[in-house]
């Protein structure tokens, strides 16, 4: 009988709990809820929409967002703004071009997160001068110091507003100048004045006698008085006991030849030349092929180089660079591991119409044809003319300027190889029958129609 009322009892319990309110828990002080993302009052976004536009710019195109996203919501920050003007009119415009380089998102990454400290430091809480160092997000050391009234950031930039910004999980202080990680500084010196390159180019260009393919050496000045004397060497056709020896193989006459000053000389002869910037930078600072080359040159080899200039370079795209050993493989297939000037490859292309040379990319070889008056090599869209003839020739190491950067033709896949005559027989499904079977049939046809006129049986093979 008690059964309604404890029904309604049951009823009323269950109704109060689904109309009962429920409170979000409440975030742990000292993070911003264990990386589940910042909110509008985020010192995150505060910088975004701050007066520090330069940096929130550079932020952005480093693709930082989401790190520091990650690191608010781990734990507070400190952050040192440099002034626009510190990254607008003081910085060194071609240090600012090597940051926004697609190649240099790293450093540029490196140095954005070199000047925020994984701890909030109020200006009430500067620390004295013997205090630690920090360690910043970009996991290098930050030492804060104080001269007087004067709060100092890695010992150089002075802060010129201190709690410029404060928020619950961090506080942004103005500093006077951009904070330069040194790993950085040395990837910067590295790329710009390329440092393992010291040679000095010399006043005029190397000149190579076409006979010997050696480098002529100044003919001695004549006493005062004295007739002109006539090379007798000059004067005689080329023979066998005139012929220039040949190169010494891999271990036989090692370091012979100072092929690293060749290397270098050649290199900063692109440089000086104009034009040929990038290449020079693949060979130095992207790959480790100056260094082959010189070891190379230095063994007894010869080698001539293809170089594309810097438009052709630029039109490479990333996903062609991108790729491991892509570079390496690039330059490679410009090597060529002969010496070869232009007027040898013209009356070379001139007399055979089309030359296959040799590269180090093995097993690819480049082809060059005559065109238009020049020397072209590879085929098609992907065909580059000899643009700059003999930038650089010294007997062991040609360079050649081309308008294009080549790539090897890529293998023909099986499906679109010629059909062989197996082949089409398979796919047409017939069974080739030998001589003799055909024999057969054509006597068997000949006594059906035999035995149709009743002569089958004169004929002993037709039993």
């Amino acid at each position: 009988m008690d059964s309604p009322i404890y029904g309604f009892f049951i009823f009323l319990i269950s109704f109060s709990a689904f109309i009962s309110p429920t409170f979000p828990e409440k975030p742990t002080s000292g993070g911003g809820g264990g990386g589940a993302g910042v909110n509008s009052n985020s010192v995150l976004v505060a910088l975004l929409d701050s007066h520090y536009t330069e940096l929130a710019e550079l932020v952005e195109k480093a693709l930082l967002l989401q790190t520091l996203e990650d690191a608010v919501g781990r734990h507070n920050v400190t952050i040192f703004a440099p002034k626009n003007e510190a990254l607008e009119r003081d910085l060194d415009p071609e240090f600012k071009r090597f940051l926004l380089e697609p190649r240099n998102l790293r450093s540029l990454q490196k140095l954005l997160l070199h000047h925020i400290i994984p701890s909030k430091i109020g200006s009430d809480h500067w620390p004295s001068s013997d205090a630690p160092h920090f360690v910043s997000l970009s996991s290098d050391a930050l030492h804060l110091d104080k001269k007087g009234e004067n709060r100092i950031v890695g010992g150089l930039a002075t802060v010129i507003h201190p709690d410029a910004i404060v928020r619950p999980d961090g506080v942004i202080h103005g500093i006077e100048r951009l904070l330069v990680p040194k790993s950085v500084q040395e990837d910067f010196n590295r790329r710009r004045s390329l440092s393992s390159i010291s040679a000095v180019k010399p006043e005029g260009a190397p000149e190579v006698d076409p006979r010997t393919h050696r480098l002529k050496k100044p003919a001695p000045p004549s006493p005062a008085g004295s007739p002109p004397a006539l090379p007798i060497y000059d004067a005689m056709a080329p023979g066998p006991s005139l012929a220039p020896a040949p190169a010494p193989g891999p271990g036989r006459g090692h370091k012979h030849f100072d092929g690293e000053s060749q290397v270098k000389d050649f290199i900063q002869t692109l440089i000086l030349y104009g034009g040929y910037n990038e290449m020079a930078d693949i060979l130095v600072n992207l790959t480790s092929l100056a260094t082959e080359m010189g070891r190379l040159v230095s063994e007894g080899y010869v080698l001539t180089v293809l170089a594309p200039n810097d438009e052709a370079m630029a039109r490479l795209t990333t996903d062609q660079l991108s790729e491991p050993g892509a570079p390496e493989q690039i330059m490679y297939y410009h090597l060529i591991p002969e010496y070869q000037t232009e007027e040898s490859m013209y009356n070379a292309v001139r007399r055979f119409g089309k030359v296959r040379y040799d590269t180090l990319r093995v097993p690819h070889k480049v082809v060059a044809r005559e065109a238009d008056g020049s020397v072209k090599f590879g085929s098609g869209e992907g065909s580059a003319y000899l643009f700059d003839p003999d930038i650089y020739t010294d007997g062991r190491i040609s360079v050649q300027g081309i308008d294009a950067v080549l790539f090897p033709p890529d293998a023909e896949p099986p499906s679109a190889a010629a059909p062989t005559a197996a082949k089409v027989v398979a796919q047409r499904k017939v069974t080739v029958k030998p001589p003799r079977y055909f024999a057969g049939k054509l006597l068997e046809v000949t006594c059906r129609m035999l035995g149709a006129f009743g002569q089958r049986s004169h004929f002993t093979t037709c039993h």
